[in-house]
């Protein structure tokens, strides 16, 4: 997998969660991760979470990216394992700055307001994941922390981020080749 952090401030409105955005936009081919800063309006006609349709929306002025796109997941299911580790290793570093966010699926959450936004989805190619942190409070329809009031860098964030799911990654790679199966002499 390659991961990348884009320099350009990119507006996410949901029409970037599609087949071969990355590689149209970075020109990466195959699995790959990319991160990058911007607002967040989503509009209606791409959510991708239906029961976001009868919420006040996803929206924020100010967001940390993190876009996904994997072509062997082969289902839905696995696309949603992969949106919960990127979720859970967002978490573990916040936590490891010494700040007390808590994970609920693959929200993250820091005193009982939501942190972070997420969808995992499939394409007829491949599985796509969004996950996102608000940089700032403004332009939310709903109670939020963000990553200003816990003074973390987004980008020096977003840079761990990208290596421990690189490093992960690498480690699930070698875990599925160095066993042998059942009954192999």
């Amino acid at each position: 997998m390659i991961a990348r952090w884009l320099d350009d401030r990119i507006a996410y409105d949901g029409s970037q969660l599609r087949a071969h955005w990355i590689l149209l936009r970075c020109g990466i081919a195959g699995d790959a991760v990319v991160a990058f800063r911007g607002p967040c309006d989503v509009r209606d006609d791409e959510l991708a979470d239906l029961a976001d349709l009868a919420g006040p929306g996803i929206r924020g002025d100010d967001m940390l990216h993190f876009l996904m796109e994997r072509f062997d997941d082969a289902t839905l299911e696995n696309a949603v394992l992969r949106q919960r580790l990127l979720a859970a290793i967002a978490g573990e570093r916040l936590r490891a700055l010494g700040h007390p966010v808590s994970r609920s699926g693959d929200d993250l959450w820091f005193d009982g307001r939501k942190l972070s936004i997420s969808v995992a989805t499939k394409s007829a190619v491949s599985t796509l994941m969004h996950f996102a942190l608000n940089v700032r409070n403004a332009g939310t329809p709903v109670p939020t922390a963000a990553l200003e009031e816990l003074l973390v860098d987004p980008r020096a964030f977003a840079g761990e981020v990208l290596e421990a799911l690189l490093a992960e990654e690498e480690s699930i790679r070698v875990a599925r080749a160095k066993v042998r199966g059942k009954g192999e002499a």
